[in-house]
């Protein structure tokens, strides 16, 4: 498959009914109970690292889910460590808040990634932190997938540094800075989508600001090492994010070595949240750019490194109001479509049973709703996977969902 406009067919060429054999493969979930202890003892089963991804970041079901399933894993299966997708800076201030209570939920969370600055998963926080208060000698520990990047202090502190050293020079180092910061709030694609980005490229002041630091930092040589190695992480920021590099395709590889290097050191059994293109066990194509063909994801790596102890679970929709949209009913040629016929509120599949993988499997396209998404654009806004049983090992859908609650 190279290319997200061919047909996908096999099973999905028409919806569940109730005469359709599928039917009898889906199981409800209740979203806590019964059914999610018995889904958290399936998928524990062999795994070493289990990979839960979302189709939305901000659904408050879709989050809620994950989170059930993270403590089942945590108090009954042994997990013991949560991968997160963001840098090793802020991870650390959330680890330090898990163990030591260190200041609030809400607190750890700042400059955190935009998504995960929420009521839901300052509770989740919360609710490891209590574990860990019970459990001191075997406690649930938290890390980053990516490497440390710039920070919010990092700019003050080379602001600072113009300021003292240099005043006469502030204005024209701020007016790079302080335009480029506002991505740490709001990503530079996020951003362009939305028509409120400034123009030119944050990747372009980054450099510039660099330069202009470099050429001060012989004022005050006691400083000057540090506050060049804070440009230099904004510089790196800015190149890396998803509008410098002008690819969606992070850094999979580099994210899966954080993921097993973290387990070869430590011994621990991890849960890695994540967005269904990351966590997938094979590579995808993204709607949004298609011309780019299969990109490796995370879970594909961990799926080489681990073979079947890597268990990946996507967690999808229907329809819901996502707060800043209303995203509508899946076009027919989505698995998403398929299965939000089954009539029930929520459900799962395990693709792992072969006869359940006979009637499920084929091609398929998985709705994504990113920080970019827009509902006139709905059919693009999917990832594309050779083989849907490859891909995930446990579908869970949910048929309506609402929007998470953002921290102020």
């Amino acid at each position: 498959m190279n290319n997200t406009t061919a047909p996908v067919g096999g099973p999905f060429a028409s919806p569940v009914s109730a005469s359709d054999p599928r039917h009898a493969d889906v199981r409800p979930l209740p979203l806590s109970g019964n059914a999610l202890d018995a889904l958290a003892e399936d998928i524990s089963a062999k795994a070493t690292v289990v990979g839960i991804g979302e189709s939305t970041r901000f659904s408050r079901e879709t989050f809620g889910v994950r989170d059930q399933l993270f403590r089942r894993l945590v108090q009954d299966h042994g997990f013991r460590a949560l991968a997160v997708q963001d840098n090793a800076v802020v991870a650390a201030r959330l680890d330090r808040y898990v163990l030591a209570g260190d200041g609030s939920a809400e607190s750890a969370l700042e400059g955190a990634w935009r998504p995960w600055r929420t009521h839901e998963m300052a509770a989740a926080l919360e609710w490891i932190r209590a574990f860990n208060r019970d459990h001191p000698h075997d406690p649930v520990r938290i890390f980053g997938v990516k490497p440390a990047q710039a920070q919010l202090g990092d700019y003050d502190a080379v602001l600072d540094h113009v300021r003292e050293s240099a005043p006469e020079r502030w204005a024209e180092v701020a007016s790079h800075l302080e335009v480029i910061r506002s991505a740490h709030q709001i990503d530079e694609h996020v951003q362009r989508a939305r028509g409120t980005h400034p123009g030119r490229p944050f990747a372009d002041h980054a450099r510039d600001a660099l330069a202009l630091v470099r050429s001060l930092t012989g004022t005050a040589p006691a400083h000057g090492d540090d506050i060049l190695a804070r440009m230099r992480l904004i510089v790196d920021f800015h190149e890396r994010s998803v509008a410098g590099r002008d690819s969606y395709a992070g850094d999979d590889a580099v994210w899966a070595d954080a993921i097993s290097g973290h387990q070869r050191r430590t011994g621990l059994r991890i849960v890695y949240w994540d967005g269904i293109a990351h966590t997938s066990a094979t590579a995808a194509t993204l709607g949004l750019a298609p011309e780019r063909g299969p990109q490796p994801t995370v879970g594909s790596v961990l799926r080489e490194r681990y073979g079947d102890e890597y268990v990946s679970v996507a967690i999808g929709f229907h329809h819901g109001d996502l707060g800043a949209v209303v995203v509508p009913e899946p076009a027919g040629e989505l698995i998403d479509a398929t299965l939000g016929a089954v009539d029930l509120p929520a459900h799962w599949l395990d693709l792992r049973d072969a006869a359940v993988r006979r009637r499920w499997d084929g091609p398929a396209k998985a709705r994504v709703i990113s920080g970019v998404y827009d509902p006139s654009r709905d059919a693009a806004e999917h990832m594309v996977v050779p083989s849907l049983a490859d891909a995930f090992d446990v579908l869970i859908h949910i048929h309506e969902v609402s929007a998470v609650r953002w921290l102020p």
